[in-house]
């Protein structure tokens, strides 16, 4: 039933205000493109695949704050104890870091192999190495030119 009301006047432009439901819509009914969901079992629209997106629950968002809290607590009290050494703390501070990069990656950006059939996925393993080999093959060239266009120590004196 709808709550709308027919002026003839109007028939020809249905985005008018008079064609326009007035009241609260009830929260079951399907509207737009989720209405079509139901002809495409396959997940499917016109031989076009559609991504599902995972949904997250207040869970998953819980669980996700949880662990990011405790994989920042732990370096915190690590440098503020000064239990281990610089470099060991270092190396610690690392892999929790990427540890909760992964955590911020699953449990509030969603990432995971099923997400838009997996190309999210691909598409960050693809960055990771694009950035490894930037990163890598600046710091070998900066080596490089340090090695071989630096002034040794013995050189030194004899400098202008």
């Amino acid at each position: 039933m709808s709550n709308t009301t027919y002026n003839p006047d109007h028939a020809d432009n249905p985005s008018h205000p008079a064609h326009r439901p007035t009241g609260p819509i009830p929260a079951a009914t399907e509207t737009g493109h989720e209405a079509g969901h139901g002809a495409h079992h396959d997940g499917q629209h016109g031989g076009h695949a559609v991504a599902e997106l995972p949904h997250a629950t207040m869970r998953d968002y819980v669980i996700g704050f949880v662990l990011s809290v405790v994989l920042t607590a732990i370096p915190f009290a690590l440098v503020m104890n000064g239990t281990f050494s610089a470099a060991v703390t270092a190396a610690i501070i690392t892999i929790f870091a990427v540890v909760q990069i992964v955590v911020h990656m699953v449990y509030f950006l969603h990432m995971n192999p099923k997400a838009e059939n997996g190309w999210t996925l691909s598409t960050l393993v693809f960055t990771v190495i694009v950035v490894v080999i930037m990163l890598s093959g600046s710091l070998w060239v900066m080596s490089h030119l340090h090695n071989n266009m630096m002034p040794q120590p013995h050189d030194v004196s004899q400098l202008p």
